[in-house]
């Protein structure tokens, strides 16, 4: 009996420190990821191009919040092209989850896009929540896989 009491109490003190070491790494991971989603949006906002061939990965699902649904080359050229149109991204809320020994993540978040002005000259905005799935390439780096967005109501002061 004391050997299987001293065995279960070596185990509650070592497992913290087994969990505590996954944790780490996804703790890492959701860190690294949330900084590039903000560089991402700028780059977005940028058009810089090089930066959006870096981060979106070759199997990029993207699906806008109006349902239309691209791939890598579709959605960079659709930047390019001028009908995805970007002045600026606030993000508001931002949520990172590191999993699989940070070697993915999952971010979820609300943002506000400005889009270039309406006809009329009335601000176009668009407030949206959104997915995205990020997997870490051992060899490109973090690539985001899969973005889903879904409008929401503008929120009144």
């Amino acid at each position: 009996m004391k050997k299987l009491s001293l065995l279960l109490s070596l185990l509650l003190l070592v497992l913290p420190a087994l969990t505590f070491a996954q944790s780490a790494k996804d703790a890492a991971a959701a860190k690294e990821v949330e900084a590039l989603e903000r560089q991402r949006f700028e780059a977005q906002v940028k058009k810089n191009y090089t930066v959006l061939e870096k981060v979106f990965g070759e199997d990029l699902v993207y699906t806008h919040s109006n349902g239309k649904q691209n791939t890598k080359v579709e959605y960079i050229q659709s930047i390019r092209d001028g009908k995805s149109q970007y002045e600026k991204i606030e993000v508001h809320a931002l949520n990172v989850r590191g999993y699989n020994d940070g070697k993915a993540a999952v971010v979820n978040g609300t943002i506000t896009i400005t889009l270039p002005n309406n006809p009329d000259g009335t601000p176009n905005l668009a407030h949206l929540k959104y997915v995205v799935v990020q997997i870490k390439d051992p060899k490109k780096g973090w690539q985001v896989v899969l973005w889903q967005s879904q409008k929401q109501p503008e929120v009144k002061s």
